[in-house]
């Protein structure tokens, strides 16, 4: 093959092909098995208002601070001080039956309230003032992985939590689509001209060991889940979708260990009322659908749910009848056996607020990450998490 037309069509496997960056992702990484149980993530983009998700209906500071905004009606009252956004009704039976902890007041020292630095921050397991270029994900991966499709993520592209030093997940919003690109004849012809011994300027080898490995991930993934297609009714939208996508996957006991989903919308500035019904609506619509698939299948014993979002919402509401950027907020733990379902803890004093008029936060999201990988992976959090955090006891 000409190594001109090899370098133009590089661009093509680029966008058949949802591995970006891989580089290195394909070298001989010193392993162990993985273990049988699997970690999906749910990421609620944008900074998900957590005061009017898990709501302190007895607390007149909470209707002070928010005459217009906060939640009066059809709550899902849950104690005599917290209770449920009526949008989250359909996990009402996940939290009678023990298999919902909710932990409040989850954030970091220093909190950001930028989006984009929030989110690395989450996604990296990294402090306020450190700047990491691997994932908390990824570099789980290069511990412990040995295909790309140990780890995947419901989208076109990779987050940065997904991305290791040496190793990545692999990226696909369509398993079908990605099956039918590795069968397009280019990809052959890279395959026949693998050796070429040209081709290994300028590390074109990786790109080439990327594109194979990435056509034998799609046939991996197609062939092992056509044949436990899910039989469960799934509400009709693109979140939905990836859930009904991981359930495919985690019921045809394909080898993936992590699925990584997202909810986007919830910068709600403005109009935040309507906005976040429908959101947290579709958030708990599509998971109560993917539990029960599992349920179905006998599958979700082994598989715990994470939901968070970068940061919560100011207590206050804002002139638009919306919230700005905050901080602390709440995170969502499902699973089945847990050893402290229901509230983890009691959310942070309205009276006691920060300095920008945010929750303060009381559990270190980090926390919640050392304590998934060493009580639910079986795994050792170091060199996964930067820093020393302690375990917490809802697994």
């Amino acid at each position: 093959m000409d190594r001109r037309k090899f370098i133009k069509n590089s661009a093509l496997a680029s966008s058949l092909f949802f591995v970006p960056n891989f580089v290195k992702a394909f070298e001989s990484v010193a392993t162990k098995q993985f273990g049988y149980k699997r970690l999906v993530i749910v990421q609620l983009a944008g900074g998900n208002d957590g005061l009017n998700t898990v709501i302190p209906h007895n607390n007149d500071l909470y209707y002070n601070a928010r005459p217009r905004l906060a939640i009066k009606k059809d709550i899902l009252k849950l104690n005599d001080d917290l209770g449920l956004h009526p949008g989250l009704s359909p996990l009402r039976s996940l939290f009678d039956n023990g298999e919902l902890s909710i932990i409040n007041n989850v954030g970091y020292p220093n909190p950001v309230r930028s989006h984009f630095r929030s989110m690395d921050i989450w996604q990296t397991a990294s402090g306020a003032d450190e700047y990491l270029q691997s994932g908390w994900l990824g570099r789980y991966l290069d511990q412990h992985g040995e295909k790309p499709y140990n780890a995947m993520e419901m989208d076109e592209q990779l987050s940065l939590a997904m991305k290791g030093e040496h190793f990545n997940g692999i990226a696909t919003n369509d398993y079908k689509v990605l099956y039918n690109a590795a069968k397009d004849p280019y990809f052959q012809s890279v395959i026949n001209h693998y050796n070429d011994a040209h081709l290994s300027e300028h590390n074109l080898g990786y790109l080439y060991q990327t594109m194979i490995e990435a056509k034998s991930s799609a046939n991996y993934i197609f062939e092992n889940t056509k044949v436990k297609p899910s039989q469960e009714a799934y509400p009709q939208n693109s979140f939905a979708k990836q859930l009904k996508n991981v359930a495919q996957f985690i019921n045809s006991d394909l080898d993936t260990k992590v699925f990584y989903t997202s909810l986007g919308g919830f910068d709600t500035h403005a109009n935040q009322e309507n906005t976040q019904a429908r959101l947290l609506s579709q958030y708990a619509e599509s998971v109560s659908a993917f539990v029960k698939d599992l349920k179905r299948n006998d599958t979700f014993e082994n598989t715990l749910i994470l939901t968070f979002s970068e940061f919560g919402r100011r207590v206050k509401q804002n002139a638009a009848n919306g919230t700005d950027h905050g901080a602390a907020s709440n995170v969502f733990v499902i699973g089945k056996n847990l050893k402290k379902a229901g509230f983890y803890n009691d959310l942070a004093s309205l009276s006691d607020l920060d300095a920008n008029g945010d929750l303060r936060y009381s559990v270190d999201f980090r926390s919640i990450y050392a304590t998934i990988l060493s009580q639910w992976m079986g795994v050792s959090s170091k060199g996964i998490i930067p820093s020393q955090h302690k375990n917490l006891d809802f697994i």
